[in-house]
């Protein structure tokens, strides 16, 4: 029995060792962990003081490894939401929603992160006039960034109208390449 008890208390020494740093909330959850390998884990709160000028703001959300993963969401000092950004890989990847001091939309973008850890990445390409079609894939270096890849609109926060849209492939505006294809045919 008494050995028993022995490795239950040395087994729970070592789950209570697992973080090398982390915060209590009021509600005694545990937050900005640490682990031992010094990389950030699990739920976060970053605090952005005010600075020359721009307002600062508060940002919640989760680390995997020392990058940003899944849902972030940014509040103004006053705990109003001004955004919610979608990570993978620590870089912006999905759609991502802006909103003004007041609560209204401001845009709405869509990114694309490449996985770091790939060398190359293998891109569809569409067809400008048909964006159905498939015309061929292509094989890309990766430089581990995050690209404005799907459409950008554009709001007047009061009135919520969308006051523009742009659409993205790869980090290119569809429309310059609509220009350029129509330049070259002159």
């Amino acid at each position: 029995m008494r050995a028993f008890l022995l490795i239950l208390l040395l087994q729970s020494l070592q789950l209570s060792a697992q973080w090398k740093d982390y915060m209590l909330n009021r509600r005694g959850d545990t937050l900005n962990r640490v682990d031992i390998a010094g990389r950030k884990q699990g739920p976060w709160v970053l605090s952005v003081p005010e600075l020359r000028g721009e307002r600062g703001y508060e940002e919640e959300g989760h680390f995997a490894d020392d990058a940003k993963e899944g849902i972030w969401k940014r509040f103004s000092l006053e705990g109003v939401k001004i955004a919610e950004e979608n990570y993978r890989w620590g870089k912006l990847h999905g759609k991502q929603l802006y909103f003004s001091y007041f609560g209204g939309l401001i845009r709405e973008e869509n990114w694309r992160a490449m996985d770091p850890k790939q060398a190359y990445d293998t891109v569809a390409v569409y067809d400008l006039k048909d964006p159905d079609k498939k015309i061929a894939d292509v094989i890309v270096k990766n430089e581990g960034i995050s690209m404005r890849h799907g459409v950008f609109n554009y709001y007047d926060p009061r009135s919520g109208k969308l006051l523009a849209k742009e659409n993205y492939v790869m980090n290119k505006l569809q429309e310059e390449e609509d220009k350029n294809a129509v330049n070259k045919e002159r």
